[in-house]
Parts: structure tokens; C-alpha cells; sequence
């Protein structure tokens, strides 16, 4: 009989990792061929690096998919995770919060700890991935549910339930592919009440991800604010379900003050980042369309 997958425990040196490696494998694995398949890319699925000092998730040791400051397992140690709890800006009273991809729960973590009074909704397509949320303490209970769906699936299940909407669904190659449509971000504005809010994590070189900026931007019909986080490859932007546009900042930076006082971030810089980032967005509607683009018009 074949053993089940279980958190096998393996030196990190191996990798140039200094710490343990956390892998979901059989205890009869060959580590020699794990360690090799890790290093050329070809491993697959997700795996865990412990330092002492934080606990990494990756899918590919090109770049780390979530940290966890193990002293402090619920700050969120990547800066584009705080930068999209800006979204308390603009609404800071959220019944229920949609989040795509767990990767760490750091965002969930956060949440559930600070915003006690809202319902916490995580749609997660990796089952490897639920199964090490134990690993980062993600909690789950009446206010914290995780679903194993593919976003593209589960989105257009139902309308206008949800207060904010977070996008963060990555795989080994970056953005999820399954994203990138007209139907996705349409179904994923009609799943947000009046008033609602999406949040997108952009990473890398706009190359990448600038067709779907766009298909966002025409969904959302212009209603939308790009941030590129500081020091850092992420961009983050804001779809307004129906906000007035451009925005008035003099309200978010008012907020901000009061934020400051609930919340372990600094919302007020915050407010100054994202007030930086309406150039982006004027640049990103001046590049090229996409190829991908120029098919989509045409058959809509």
C-alpha cells in the first residue's frame, strides 16, 4: 500500500537554505531526488523554510509566496500585504471580506485577529496549500472558512455577498491563468454589494500583468487606483464597485488617523503611497493593448 503524504522534515542546506525544509511527502521519499527536484523547478508543489527567525512558504525557490515572522505570526511581514489592508480606507467596516489564495494566511491571520465582527470567506485551489495553513496557525472556525475551489469557478456562484473582494492567487509562474478574462473580473465585480472594493496584487514587471490591469480597468469602468508598493515589485489596485472617481483623498487621509489608532499599520502612509500611484495608472492605459486584448475585443 502507498503511504499518504505527511509533514516530512529535511536539513534546508541542501538548498543553500540556512534552517529545516517541510515538505508533504511520504516518509519512504528519496531526499537526494526531493532536494534536486526542488533546485531545477521541477518539484511541483509547496513546500516550507524554517530559519528560526520566519517560516517561508514558496512554490519555487525563484521567490517566497508568504513569510510568517514566527515571534510574531500575525504581523504581516510583507510589505504589498499591507498596502492591500489599505482597502480600511475606504471601507472599514466590512461584513464579509472574499480572499483568494491562502498561500501563509497572513492576510487571513490579520484579519481574523483585528476585525472581529466580520466573516472571512478564503478560496484556495492547491489542496497542498490548505493542508500547511496548520503550519502558519491560520484559524478556522464559525468566522473563518477556507474553500478548496478554483476561483474561476467559485466567483459567479453567487452575487453581491461580499464587502471586499482580495486577489492574490498565484501559482509557480505568477498570476493565475484562470484570471485572465473578461468573465473573471466581471463575475468578480458582481459577487461585491454597493459600495464594495476589490483588491489586486499585481507582482513583477508590468509586462505581466498589464492585460489584466486592463481587462480590470474596462470591468470596473475606469473606477480604478494603482499603488506600486515601496521598495518592492508589487503593484496594488483598487476597483471601485461604484465610488465616485477620481477619488477625493481628503476622506481616506481623515480615516487614517482614526485607523492608526485600531490597527498595527500606518495608515497615513498609506495615504501618501496610494495618492503616488495616479500616474501609474495613466501610464498603464497609455501602452499597447495586448494581442490577448485585441482577440477579446473582437469577439466581444
Amino acid at each position: 500500500m502507498q503511504q499518504q503524504p505527511a509533514l516530512l522534515e529535511l536539513p534546508g542546506g541542501a538548498l543553500g537554505e540556512y534552517g529545516r525544509l517541510r515538505v508533504l511527502e511520504s516518509r519512504t521519499c528519496d531526499p537526494e531526488r526531493l532536494y534536486e527536484r526542488i533546485l531545477s523547478g521541477r518539484y511541483g508543489k509547496p513546500f516550507i523554510v524554517e530559519d528560526g527567525r520566519t517560516r517561508r512558504l514558496y512554490f519555487s525557490l525563484r521567490y517566497v509566496q508568504s513569510s510568517m515572522r514566527i515571534a510574531d505570526p500575525y504581523a504581516l511581514d510583507f510589505a504589498y500585504t499591507r498596502k492591500m489592508m489599505a482597502f480600511l480606507l475606504f471601507v472599514p467596516e466590512p461584513e464579509h471580506v472574499v480572499m483568494v489564495g491562502l498561500g501563509g494566511g497572513s492576510m487571513p491571520k490579520f484579519c481574523h485577529r483585528h476585525l472581529p465582527h466580520t466573516r472571512l470567506t478564503v478560496v484556495e485551489v492547491n489542496a497542498d496549500v490548505i493542508a500547511l495553513s496548520a503550519e502558519f496557525g491560520v484559524p478556522e472556525d464559525e468566522r473563518l472558512v477556507i474553500v478548496r475551489a478554483d476561483a474561476a469557478d467559485y466567483l459567479p456562484a453567487d452575487e453581491r455577498d461580499t464587502d471586499v473582494l482580495l486577489l492574490d492567487g498565484f501559482d509557480a509562474d505568477g498570476i493565475s491563468p484562470a484570471f485572465l478574462s473578461r468573465d473573471f473580473y466581471a463575475a468578480a465585480r458582481c459577487r461585491l454589494r454597493p459600495g464594495g472594493l476589490l483588491v489586486a496584487n499585481f507582482c513583477g514587471s508590468p509586462d505581466g500583468w498589464h492585460a489584466h490591469f486592463m481587462l480590470l480597468d474596462e470591468v470596473f469602468e475606469g473606477r480604478v487606483h494603482l499603488g506600486r508598493v515601496t521598495h518592492d515589485d508589487n503593484y496594488i489596485a483598487f476597483a471601485f464597485a461604484d465610488a465616485e472617481f477620481p477619488l477625493d483623498w481628503a476622506s481616506p487621509g481623515e480615516r487614517a488617523i482614526t485607523l492608526n489608532h485600531r490597527f498595527p499599520l500606518d495608515f497615513r502612509f498609506l495615504v501618501d503611497r496610494l495618492r503616488d500611484g495616479a500616474d501609474l495608472r495613466r501610464q498603464l492605459r497609455r501602452r499597447p493593448q495586448s494581442a490577448f486584448q485585441h482577440r477579446e475585443r473582437r469577439r466581444g
